[in-house]
């Protein structure tokens, strides 16, 4: 309590995380460091008393302790994290599965798969993902956790408390797909109500190839009304689409992406 007011708790069971649309969240022991944010510069005068500093390059990181799951019939997170690409790999964070709780995305290389055996037998495995091009970067879950659907649908809208003019960007992670074609775009609204699109901030047509995970970006000036959804739009029909949505508004001026 400070002031009079009380601060909630929470554990963070009911977690979710995926990799490049493999939802790995059953397969994940523990989660050891999601952070991230800028170097510090040091730029202290020698007329100071004191240290100065600025912010420099932005990074971020997620480390994760893995069990070991080697599904022969449907892939599992053991596939998919031996393979080591080279290429980027990106992850989504989610605390809880809850529309419009926090959620955190990154775009990284994948370093290591190191097993550890312990005396008991418990074999488990190090996985870290450094950050690529971006920092971390922390928004709110426009699906909750991973959803579904099966045909051209609006999701509910996310209240972001007020209109902001500095940008935005958002995270698609795709799991599953069937059928010719399917779009996730975001829209905003100023009361919840009438929605339109924003422009820049549909991302790739689907045609197949999931698992799938995507990032895009508007300019820094844009802006964001209070209200944000993701909808999906079709122009040849689709059958299923599993995928969640991380969505970051920029709430200060001055950040470049």
């Amino acid at each position: 309590m400070d002031g009079g007011t009380v601060v909630a708790k929470e554990s963070g069971l009911g977690d979710m995380l995926i990799v490049h649309g493999f939802n790995a969240s059953g397969d994940i022991q523990q989660l050891g460091n999601i952070g991230g944010g800028p170097a510090l510069l040091n730029m202290t005068g020698i007329d100071k008393a004191g240290y100065e500093r600025q912010g420099g390059l932005r990074s971020g990181q997620f480390e994760m302790t893995t069990f070991f799951n080697s599904d022969t019939v449907t892939p599992a997170t053991h596939q998919k994290l031996s393979a080591l690409p080279r290429t980027d790999v990106i992850l989504t964070y989610g605390h809880t599965t809850q529309l419009g709780w926090p959620a955190a995305s990154i775009v990284s290389k994948q370093i290591g798969y190191d097993p550890q055996r312990g005396d008991d037998g418990m074999l488990t495995f190090s996985v870290s993902a450094q950050a690529n091009g971006y920092g971390i970067e922390w928004g709110r879950q426009l699906t909750a956790g991973v959803r579904t659907d099966t045909a051209a649908t609006n999701g509910a809208g996310v209240d972001t408390t007020a209109s902001a003019s500095f940008g935005a960007q958002a995270y698609l992670q795709v799991g599953a797909f069937t059928g010719t074609d399917v779009t996730v775009k975001i829209q905003d609204s100023a009361d919840n109500v009438t929605f339109s699109d924003v422009a820049g901030l549909a991302f790739t047509q689907i045609t197949g190839g999931a698992p799938l995970a995507e990032r895009i970006a508007v300019s820094t000036t844009t802006t964001i009304r209070r209200y944000v959804r993701a909808v999906t739009v079709t122009t040849g029909g689709f059958a299923s689409l599993a995928f969640a949505v991380n969505f970051i508004k920029n709430e200060v001026a001055g950040v470049t992406f």
